[in-house]
């Protein structure tokens, strides 16, 4: 069900960026149809989901290291902070570097789905041991079906599928950097449900067969759950290490993804001064440093609520993926809105079904996001979303006499690439000589 509604959703991202291409994305599409404010509160909820991923990947990295005994009266907070030392420094290096590890570490990850779903395909076909039970549908009908525990209890975990298909908006981005997006990305939106068919739901499914529910432990990843109780020697050593390198590229990502955005948004003067400065590597440092030090929040979390900290983070950061899909669904609406008046014109790639589809896909969410307040982790996600609504008001207000939209879309060349010189032609908002 998530992946049928993030793929509307960027089934409506599709339909502005063929329209117009913009390496700004869904910001800059807020901006043209919603306004200064719009683009200001999707910017900065799309900050939000990446920053707080930041802070999920550090306590899925501490966690992951406890799997090993030499690392088990480690401290989660400390190894939560290495981890974060470890990526900043390399995020700090250059671009090139940030290139070359994330390519390894997407390779490690793809390579490893697809041994799982091989091996664990096999296991089912021959009904072969794992664990202490065998693979089969039996792991499904003799404990509880489909929904052992109800359905209450799926819509409670379902911010965290949210957030699991975080990032699926980059399309967007994406298509500032197409030379033909008009053909391209129609393509590669179509191909998505594919994927998220075959390696999220297809994965899911094979685990639901190779193993009861119950064998499964929010403590461990599944995937080395499996490989673990095949038998293979030193196998779920082996699979941690890859779940390790997992959780650090998504790391890498969000540390770099992050910097990038508040160097827009510090351009356009929606964010302080500091995020626009950029060292001669072209890494946007002031952004990654504010970033970083958002994820000592992490950090601290780790001290004090080791055991919650993980599932606090990650449904905060699902509330910031389902707030930042609502803004791009809004905007299709306020495009629509144009459309109806004559001002605009649908290209055609549309998306199926809209606007209702677009109203039944902010419900959806709106239920994702309340269903938060059905565990203490979720209540207390909810209230610090509260907290980061309020500073986002607050700041609209102090920020809002100094924007200048047009100098972001300034910031990036033809081709959508960043161009470093803005800062040194164009005065920031807000900057004192």
């Amino acid at each position: 069900m998530c992946g049928i509604f993030a793929f509307l959703m960027v089934r409506a991202l599709g339909e502005l960026a063929i329209r117009r291409p913009s390496s700004g994305a869904f910001v800059s599409y807020a901006r043209e149809f919603l306004g200064e404010r719009g683009a200001y509160i999707t910017g900065w909820l799309f900050f939000l989901d990446w920053s707080v991923t930041v802070m999920a990947d550090i306590t899925a990295v501490a966690v992951y290291f406890h799997y090993w005994k030499a690392f088990q009266n480690v401290p989660q907070w400390l190894l939560a902070l290495c981890a974060l030392a470890v990526v900043f420094a390399l995020n700090m290096m250059s671009v090139k570097m940030f290139g070359e590890a994330e390519f390894w570490f997407a390779a490690i990850k793809v390579a490893t789905i697809i041994a799982f779903m091989v091996i664990a395909i096999w296991a089912i076909v021959t009904g072969a041991p794992v664990g202490s039970s065998h693979a089969g549908i039996a792991n499904i009908t003799e404990h509880g079906g489909l929904f052992p525990k109800g359905l209450p209890t799926v819509f409670a975990l379902t911010l965290g599928v949210v957030f699991a298909f975080g990032g699926t908006e980059m399309v967007g981005v994406a298509a500032g950097e197409a030379k033909d997006a008009v053909k391209v990305l129609p393509k590669a939106i179509n191909s998505m449900i594919i994927r998220i068919f075959v390696f999220y739901v297809g994965s899911v499914v094979l685990m639901a067969l190779v193993l009861p529910y119950t064998a499964y432990s929010a403590n461990e990843s599944p995937f080395v759950t499996f490989f673990s109780g095949i038998g293979i020697p030193h196998a779920g050593d082996v699979i941690q290490v890859v779940v390790l390198t997992a959780a650090l590229s998504s790391l890498n990502a969000g540390l770099y993804s992050t910097g990038r955005t508040l160097r827009s948004l510090a351009v356009a003067g929606s964010a302080p001064k500091f995020a626009a400065r950029m060292n001669k590597h072209h890494v946007p440092y002031g952004g990654i440093i504010i970033t970083s030090s958002l994820g000592l929040i992490g950090v601290a979390l780790n001290a004090v609520l080791p055991a919650d900290a993980f599932e606090i983070v990650m449904n905060l950061a699902g509330i910031g993926i389902a707030g930042t899909w609502a803004a791009i669904l809004v905007t299709h609406l306020a495009f629509l809105k144009k459309v109806k008046a004559g001002e605009e014109t649908r290209p055609a790639y549309r998306m199926p079904g809209a606007p209702y589809t677009n109203y039944i896909s902010l419900l959806f969410f709106a239920v994702v996001v309340l269903s938060n307040l059905t565990s203490a982790a979720g209540r207390w996600t909810l209230g610090m979303f509260a907290v980061v609504v309020v500073a986002m008001v607050i700041g609209w207000f102090c920020v809002r006499g100094r924007i200048n939209g047009n100098l972001m879309e300034e910031m990036l060349d033809d081709n959508g690439n960043d161009v470093p010189d803005v800062l040194e032609t164009t005065e920031v908002p807000g900057k004192q000589d």
